[in-house]
């Protein structure tokens, strides 16, 4: 069996999350275990093991990347995403490269999506071997430094660096 850990300092949230797995889990596929005080959810951690691990953002004594970067510490094979209301790129970015979290879910979720979130998480594994697109990635990433990132324009365009997009006829 799984195990799931949600943490979220607002208990409401925490019951409807509980109840959404739980409507599509069975129990003997999934242990969905909930805590409202990040400090306890770590001294969890050291205790049991988990296979996924999602954190609210904003609480309280400790912030979610906070928890979700010691929680990697504890256990890298561990899957973490991270659940907030706050969108802004410094936070994703603090969640991507702190914590190494496998999807960063907004609040308010859809339901489905984040079901096939929680379901891609229980079948990755965070340490396995990266593929060879991902090590070519990385290895044109080395020689040339954000050649990989990539900026599209409202029409599906490669936009260039420095660059805004011109409409028809505005050359």
């Amino acid at each position: 069996m799984k195990r799931l850990l949600i943490v979220d300092d607002q208990t409401p949230v925490l019951h409807a999350l509980r109840r959404l797995v739980q409507r599509h889990f069975k129990p003997q596929q999934l242990g969905v275990e909930v805590c409202a005080d990040p400090l306890q959810a770590l001294q969890r951690l050291q205790q049991a093991h988990f296979d996924v691990l999602i954190s609210d953002y904003r609480m309280p004594r400790l912030d979610g990347v906070t928890l979700l970067a010691r929680a990697r510490e504890l256990d890298p094979r561990m899957v973490r995403m991270m659940l907030s209301a706050a969108a802004d790129f410094g936070t994703v970015l603090a969640a991507v490269n702190r914590a190494g979290v496998f999807r960063y879910i907004t609040k308010p979720w859809s339901e489905s999506q984040l079901i096939a979130d929680l379901r891609a998480a229980l079948v990755f594994d965070p340490c396995a071997a990266p593929s060879a697109d991902e090590l070519e990635r990385r290895r044109l990433e080395a020689l040339e430094p954000g050649i990989t990132q990539v900026e599209w324009g409202p029409n599906g365009e490669v936009l260039m660096p420095g660059h805004l997009p011109t409409r028809p006829g505005e050359l």
